[in-house]
C-alpha cells in the first residue's frame, strides 16, 4: 500500500487516533499535515515522531467548526504542496452530560465541531479534488453512533450524522473518482477513555467479545486500507472497529 507523494491532512492529528493515523500514513510515504485548534504541543510533538522516521510532516492550526478559516486552510495546503489527496476527519470532543441536563452550549460545540467540522472540512477539499478526479475521505464515527450512549446524546447524535454525510458524499463525489468512507471505533485506548472508572472499564470490558479495549493503531490500519489503492471499489460504507461490540 505505497502511498508516496500524496498529501494529507489529518484533522485533530496530534493525539490518540489521529495521530496513528497520522504516523501509519507517514510510513506509507504519505505527506501529512497535522491539524490542531489551540494547544499545538501535541501536533508538534507528532511531527517531530513522524520527522524522527524519517517522514516528512507539519502542523497547521485551524478550527475545523469555523468554515472561513477552513477554506483557508486548505487553500494554504493546496497552493504550498500542489495537491490534496486524502483526508482524514478525527477531530473530535465530547461533553458529556444527560439530557435532562445537558446545556445548549455543550450541544452545540459537540455538533460544531464533530459534525459540522467535517461537513466544512469535506465542502473545501471537494472542489480541489474533484479538479484531480480522484481523493480519498475518511470520516471517524463512533460505535457510540449506531448503538447510542447514555449521557451522551449529543456525542452519539454527531457521530450518527457522520454516517449520513458520508453516505451522502459518497454518492455526490463518485463519478470524479473520489471516495468516500467511515470507520466507527468502539473503545479506544486514548486520552478520551483513560479517565474511565475501574467499574466502567470492567462493564464496557465485559461487551466486547475480543476481551480487550482497542489501540490508536487498530483504526490507522482501517483508515490506511480505506486511503489506498486496494479499496478504491469501496465507498459510502463504515468499517468497525470495535472488537464484536456491536455487530
Amino acid at each position: 500500500m505505497n502511498l508516496y507523494g500524496r498529501v494529507a491532512v489529518v484533522t485533530g492529528g496530534g493525539r490518540g487516533i489521529g495521530r496513528a493515523v497520522s504516523l501509519r500514513l507517514v510510513a506509507l510515504g504519505v505527506k501529512v499535515i497535522v491539524n490542531y485548534v489551540n494547544r499545538p504541543e501535541p501536533a508538534l510533538e507528532t511531527v517531530a515522531l513522524i520527522e524522527a522516521t524519517g517522514g516528512v510532516a507539519r502542523a497547521l492550526q485551524f478550527d475545523v467548526a469555523n468554515s472561513e478559516a477552513v477554506h483557508a486552510a486548505m487553500q494554504e495546503v493546496v497552493t504550498s504542496e500542489g495537491r490534496l489527496d486524502i483526508l482524514v476527519n478525527n477531530a473530535g470532543i465530547t461533553r458529556d452530560g444527560l439530557l435532562m441536563k445537558m446545556k445548549e452550549d455543550d450541544w452545540d460545540a459537540v455538533l460544531d465541531t464533530n459534525l459540522k467540522g467535517a461537513f466544512n472540512c469535506v465542502k473545501a477539499v471537494s472542489r480541489v479534488m474533484m479538479k484531480q478526479r480522484s481523493g480519498r475521505i475518511v470520516n471517524i464515527s463512533s460505535v457510540i453512533g449506531y448503538a447510542g450512549n447514555a449521557g451522551q446524546v449529543n456525542y452519539a447524535s454527531a457521530k450518527a450524522g457522520l454516517i449520513g454525510l458520508t453516505k451522502s458524499v459518497a454518492r455526490e463525489l463518485a463519478s470524479r473518482g473520489i471516495t468516500v468512507n467511515a470507520v466507527a471505533p468502539g473503545y479506544i485506548e486514548t486520552e478520551m477513555t483513560s479517565g474511565l472508572s475501574p467499574e466502567l472499564t470492567a462493564k464496557i470490558m465485559a461487551e466486547i467479545p475480543l476481551a480487550r479495549l482497542g489501540s490508536p493503531d487498530d483504526v490507522a490500519a482501517a483508515v490506511a486500507y480505506l486511503v489506498s489503492e486496494e479499496a478504491s471499489y469501496v465507498t459510502g460504507q463504515c468499517l468497525h472497529v470495535n472488537g464484536g461490540m456491536y455487530m
